[in-house]
Formats: structure tokens, sequence, C-alpha cells
């Protein structure tokens, strides 16, 4: 008697891709564009476009980007309004901590992505910065992005400041003292010029605890993610930074770079 063994379905070996429709597309707007647009929320696995039809629809890597994307619907791009729809429920999703934090643009709490968007120059009305700060209220922030932040601040506390310190820590305790008013924490020990990436950067000044407050809790007002926008843009804007203009790994993070779509550039 022969026993079959059964094959495996091949869509059990398919990475599963998580989609979202977009229509409404503007008749300028190119494929790029719409992975420029659509990256800040995390990996694309493939965009489906049909520029005749004005909709496309967007597969996503995780459940969670594809979530994100959702936020976005009434978005303008190329001075359209966009709908952005699905069939499907998406849902966060968290995956274990490895050795070291691997973060990932789909980590990152939705005001903080808003936030990008905005410095990039794309225009989001508050109904959409109302609705990301909504997401972050009712699934907190990830894990594994307050893993990574905790372990940037005593990471470069360690290196900067002595074992068992922390970089918020130092800058929460030199801007209130009086005797240390008059000099910053990076005039003091140059911490900018060990600091890898925005997060690290923007932690190690004096707005360091506004910046914290921010991408650690989910207490935010629509101000507050145009403020941070405000600060991501005048990063961008910076002449000599920490660590150069070249792209960063995933592991740090900051506005995604469109045209490549592998990585975060530095902010």
């Amino acid at each position: 008697m022969i026993i079959e063994t059964p094959t495996p379905s091949l869509s059990l070996t398919i990475m599963t891709a998580h989609p979202v429709n977009v229509s409404g597309i503007a008749p300028t707007t190119t494929e790029a564009h719409l992975n420029e647009f659509f990256t800040f929320c995390g990996k694309i696995s493939s965009i489906d476009y049909s520029k005749e039809k004005g909709s496309a629809v967007i597969h996503f890597e995780k459940p969670s980007a594809a979530k994100t994307a959702l936020m976005l619907h009434g978005g303008i791009l190329d001075g359209a309004n966009l709908s952005v729809t699905t069939d499907v429920a998406h849902h966060d999703e968290e995956e274990p901590l490895k050795e070291g934090v691997s973060l990932e643009q789909s980590d990152k709490p939705r005001a903080g992505i808003a936030a990008e968007y905005l410095a990039k120059g794309y225009v989001l009305s508050d109904n959409i910065l109302e609705r990301a700060i909504e997401i972050d209220n009712k699934q907190g922030i990830s894990k594994r992005f307050l893993a990574y932040f905790h372990s940037l601040d005593t990471s470069l506390g360690a290196r900067t400041l002595g074992r068992d310190q922390t970089i918020s820590g130092k800058v929460h305790s030199t801007v209130t003292a009086a005797t240390q008013q008059a000099r910053t924490v990076d005039e003091q020990r140059g911490f900018s010029k060990t600091a890898h990436d925005y997060y690290a950067r923007a932690i190690s000044s004096p707005i360091g605890q506004k910046v914290r407050s921010f991408y650690t809790t989910t207490s935010k007002q629509v101000l507050d993610i145009h403020e941070e926008a405000r600060r991501i843009a005048a990063g961008h804007k910076s002449p000599t930074p920490a660590t150069g203009d070249a792209p960063a790994t995933e592991s740090s993070s900051a506005v995604p770079d469109p045209a490549t779509q592998k990585a975060p550039a530095v902010l």
C-alpha cells in the first residue's frame, strides 16, 4: 500500500501580501509616485496600477503597514484626494523581539509616521492626524519601537556618560539645573557626534524630553504632530548632520527612501 504524502500548499510557501485599494488617483501620478507616498507606511511587496482607471492595489509585506495606509484615506497626492479602502481586515501583529532590536518603518507610532508625511511636504488633513492619534491610543505604541527607543537611550548614554546612564536622564538634569542653563548637553559632551539617526540626535538635544514623550506615549494632539514635523524638517536642513547623509539601515528610523524602498533615510 502506497501512502502519498500531501504536497504543501503553494499558498503556505509564499509570503502573504496585505492589500489596500486606492482610487481617485490623479492622471499625472506615476507608479513611482504611489510607491514614494505609500512606502512611509512600510515595505511594499508590489503595486498593481491601472492608470486608465485611476486606481491601484498596494500590496504590503505586513498587515500593520496596510493598516497605516488606511488612515491616509482622504490624503492628497498630486492634487487628488485619494480613497484608500480594503476588502479584508488588517491587524497589528507584534513579532517576538530577537537579540538586538530590528526596527522597521511599520513599527513606528502612527502619529510619528504622519509627522514624516508632513515634513516631506505632503498634505494631510487634521482628520487624518486625528485618525493616527486614535490608532495609537487604541493599539498602543509598538513594543518593538519602545524597545528600540530604550536601547538607543541607554546605549548612547553608556558611550557618552558612563555605565548605567541614559541620555534622557542627563538631558533632563541639564536642562532643569540652574547651573547648567547656559550650556546644552551637546556642547558639553558632543552627543550629536555619536548619534546614528534622527532619534538619537533628537533625544540628545535640549528638546529631547519632548521628542521622547512624543514617540513613547499615546497622549498626543494634532499640534504635537505638526511640531514634530517641524523638528524633522529642520533635521533635513541641518548642514552638518551627525554622521553624514548616507542612507541608514532599517534598524535606524526615519523617513524611508522612496527610491530604494530598502531602508529609511537619515532625517
